[in-house]
């Protein structure tokens, strides 16, 4: 454990200021994929048009997912037969649009800010090295021209590092999110067409 302090220690050294803020942003970054990837994670293979009807037939079913929570949620609202249904749906829904879009601008500049940290670190280790080459000390304090050469790559490289895998997952999340999205849609518009039928 004392090594991986001692390695840490050294990478951050060897990177330059950018490093601790990389590092911070690496954190808030998957706390937040962590959170909307627990969040929008569904465990069924049925459709809306089932789960209605699953959910009307037996109340007792325990929902695991924000659709089958809107789902039960929609029904229950139905069922005590409530006027414009739509608008109350609407109300009722917004908080699980709330919930699955949490985190997702966060994630995003992230993704987009990291790049530029590093791009930050590598401008700082060039002008290191342009000055230790203009004053012809190839061995400084700070580091020297090496010092310099290798604060510009290891910052370039923690940016990307952090940036890459998060703009995958990132993506991933908001297209199940999109799909929540309309699923939510989709059980709104059944859920006032059937009521308009037995109307």
């Amino acid at each position: 454990m004392h090594e991986y302090v001692l390695l840490t220690k050294e990478l951050f050294g060897a990177g330059g200021f950018v490093m601790p803020p990389l590092f911070v942003c690496a954190l808030m970054l998957w706390y937040g994929l962590g959170y909307r990837y627990w969040s929008l994670k569904t465990n069924r293979s049925v459709t809306i048009h089932q789960l209605l009807n699953d959910y009307s037939c037996k109340k007792n079913l325990a929902p695991r997912s924000i659709v089958e929570h809107a789902v039960q949620q929609g029904i229950a609202l139905r069922s005590k037969g409530v006027k414009n249904l739509r608008r109350f749906l609407d109300e009722a829904f917004y908080s699980y649009l709330k919930e699955i879009r949490k985190f997702s601008i966060m994630t995003k500049t992230i993704v987009i800010i990291s790049p530029l940290l590093g791009l930050l670190g590598t401008v700082a280790g060039m002008i290191e090295t342009f000055d230790s080459l203009g004053s012809m000390s190839l061995f400084t304090q700070s580091g020297g021209i090496a010092g310099g050469i290798s604060q510009a790559l290891i910052s370039t490289q923690t940016g990307l590092a952090v940036a890459i895998p998060g703009m995958l997952f990132h993506s991933m999340l908001h297209k199940k999110q999109q799909r929540i999205e309309r699923e939510l849609l989709q059980i709104r518009e059944l859920l006032c067409t059937r009521t308009e039928t037995f109307a």
